[in-house]
């Protein structure tokens, strides 16, 4: 039995008849009859009733038709394999992400890999409701949380940096309303909240109602065990810009990922206050649909993105892991 053979039964079983066969395969009706014939005597079974008005697949048959689709599947999707092996990778990569690090990040990254592989057209939709992305052709998002719920098998996640939200607050705030030294402090203190994806203290029925934008869940370092504090103050926006502006400003303490941040640590525009706490659920991942076959241009962005913040560019130098020193060799 050979590919043609495959590609002969699931003919007759779509189209009903020899003739119909005949007619999709481009060959003449006596071929098909003769092949048939030929192939139901090597197994030795029956694979098709025919009748004057139609032909229908024995169990037999049909049990070989289901063989045959999945074997000819695998014939396409190695063919297109080794046809994009061979050539440059090429074709459109349609992508999600949040608004805030698609432009500081995501998007510089997208323009230097579409220049490593100019054939390879980009996509970006910023939002900040993660769409759903079989439904609406996206290849996948690149997004600050896990993959929602839903089977196991139904998506694909792949984390592609550390991050997590800090607190800080502008010099000229802690100057003048103090320094807290735990996190129970944090209700002493104005507290700049950001309402983002939609949600306003969970009151409006979608994912995001299921966070407690009043509540800031802070872990310390090394400890698994989660502290719930409440925090208000006079200002919230659902604009994480908005916040920033005000903290920078001097109007209270913000809650805020480090890669949006960055510059204004390095500054010292911000300080880091609580330092051994964070809420560290914020990590970059690449999230897409499950998919048997995906396209070498999609593996090759993944991989692209992961080497390139493997490194976590928005952590202070002074933050990230240093060299072991050439001293301590003896």
């Amino acid at each position: 039995m050979d590919r043609a053979d495959l590609e002969l039964v699931l003919a007759i079983r779509q189209h009903g008849s020899l003739a119909g066969a005949a007619r999709a395969l481009h060959l003449a009706a006596p071929v098909v009859t003769k092949r048939l014939a030929a192939l139901e005597a090597a197994l030795g079974l029956r694979l098709f009733q025919r009748t004057t008005r139609h032909v229908s697949p024995t169990a037999e048959g049909d049990s070989l038709c289901q063989h045959a689709a999945q074997l000819l599947q695998g014939f396409a999707l190695a063919e297109a394999e080794l046809r994009e092996r061979r050539l440059e990778p090429a074709g459109p990569v349609r992508l999600a992400a949040t608004f805030g690090f698609g432009r500081r990040w995501l998007g510089p990254a997208l323009a230097d890999f579409q220049r490593r592989f100019p054939a390879v057209h980009v996509q970006l939709q910023l939002t900040e409701h993660l769409p759903d992305l079989a439904l609406e052709g996206f290849d996948g998002a690149i997004w600050l949380w896990n993959a929602p719920g839903g089977r196991a098998g139904e998506w694909v996640s792949r984390k592609l940096a550390s991050n997590q939200r800090v607190l800080v607050a502008a010099p000229a705030y802690l100057a003048q309303h103090g320094t807290p030294h735990h996190p129970n402090d944090l209700q002493q203190h104005a507290c700049l909240v950001v309402r983002e994806n939609g949600g306003w203290g969970g009151k409006d029925g979608g994912v995001a109602s299921q966070q407690r934008f009043d509540h800031w869940r802070l872990q310390r370092s090394g400890d698994p065990h989660v502290h719930h504090v409440p925090v208000a103050g006079p200002l919230s926006s659902n604009s994480g810009e908005m916040v920033r502006d005000w903290c920078l400003a001097g109007h209270g303490l913000m809650l805020r990922s480090l890669w949006d941040i960055a510059p204004q640590l390095a500054s010292g525009e911000l300080v880091r206050v609580l330092p051994e706490w964070s809420m560290p659920d914020a990590d970059v991942h690449w999230l897409a649909p499950y998919r048997a076959q995906v396209p070498r241009r999609i593996r090759l962005l993944v991989d692209f993105l992961a080497q390139r913040f493997a490194e976590e560019p928005w952590r202070p130098v002074s933050a990230k892991r240093a060299p072991p020193s050439s001293r301590q060799k003896r």
